[in-house]
């Protein structure tokens, strides 16, 4: 009872960081209707921008993670227009491919500049906390809790509360009458990308708090991005959150009965299963 409680946590931690970047994946989706490759890789890329900020240029790590996040979500921006915009108007395959050489892009950039060695915002030792029943977390675990549910609250108040939330959310249900309606499709997309990629690199740099940096952290973690995304519902953020816990938790758990090098297959096995059942997911499509 106490391995099992103790992986529920850890599933629940692990969930956290895979909901936040599975939602920026599942907004774009619904949005620009094509699966982002570089998703992960842009995760990357943010934990590293945390990295120069916090170990490189001597930062606090709550400035490290507004700069990064920032950065990222300009980053975004530009790829965007000086890629993706000219082939929006191309068949979704190609956006795809498109992607996938934008994360070949990244993970070398990212190797280049900062080495394959990997590398830690903090090099201590943290003693767990006990919380009963023989759970134990780490402080830096409470923190990404913490932080995690606050950014949830946040994206949801600016999707539900906010003139281009609002749009974001209609542009997602019928892009043409959207536009018909008056809507500024251009700068919907633009907030599309910055709002995805806030939560993506927050995701990354909270995959570093836990673990470690590495050039392939993000790529590692694409599949379970897209499972919970699939498993949510492909274009709703909320089907992301919750699709992100239960992948998290359903790897952790998985180690009781195979190793823990096969947790990826765990989220491609939900994943199929979700395509073959209900291939609209949980919560369907709506934003």
């Amino acid at each position: 009872m106490v391995l099992l409680l103790q992986l529920i946590s850890n599933g629940i931690i692990l969930g956290c960081i895979i909901a936040l970047g599975s939602i920026g994946l599942s907004l774009l989706y619904g949005i620009l209707k094509f699966g982002n490759f570089a998703h992960g890789d842009m995760m990357t890329l943010g934990a590293y921008f945390a990295f120069l900020f916090k170990v490189q240029l001597g930062m606090p790590m709550w400035a490290a993670f507004v700069l990064a996040m920032a950065l990222t979500a300009f980053v975004a921006i530009i790829v965007d227009q000086i890629i993706y915009k000219s082939l929006r108007k191309s068949d979704s395959i190609i956006l795809l491919i498109g992607s996938v050489g934008i994360a070949l892009i990244l993970r070398n950039f990212i190797q280049l500049i900062w080495g394959p060695q990997n590398h830690f915002y903090d090099k201590g030792i943290q003693m767990p906390i006990k919380l009963g029943l023989g759970v134990r977390v780490k402080p830096n675990q409470i923190l990404i809790l913490v932080v995690t549910v606050a950014l949830v609250i946040l994206a949801h108040l600016f999707l539900r509360k906010t003139k281009m939330g609002k749009a974001m959310r209609a542009m997602s249900d019928n892009m043409d009458l959207a536009k018909v309606t008056g809507i500024n499709t251009e700068q919907v997309i633009k907030w599309t990308w910055v709002l995805g990629a806030v939560l993506t690199a927050a995701a990354g740099i909270l995959l570093g708090i836990d673990t470690h940096l590495s050039p392939s952290m993000g790529w590692n973690l694409l599949l379970p991005l897209f499972a919970a995304t699939i498993l949510g519902g492909i274009g709703s953020p909320y089907g992301a959150m919750l699709g992100g816990l239960v992948i998290g938790v359903s790897q952790e758990l998985s180690t009781l009965v195979i190793p823990p090098t096969y947790k990826p297959g765990v989220a491609f096995l939900i994943m199929l299963l979700m395509l073959l059942i209900k291939p609209t997911g949980l919560m369907g499509r709506s934003v």
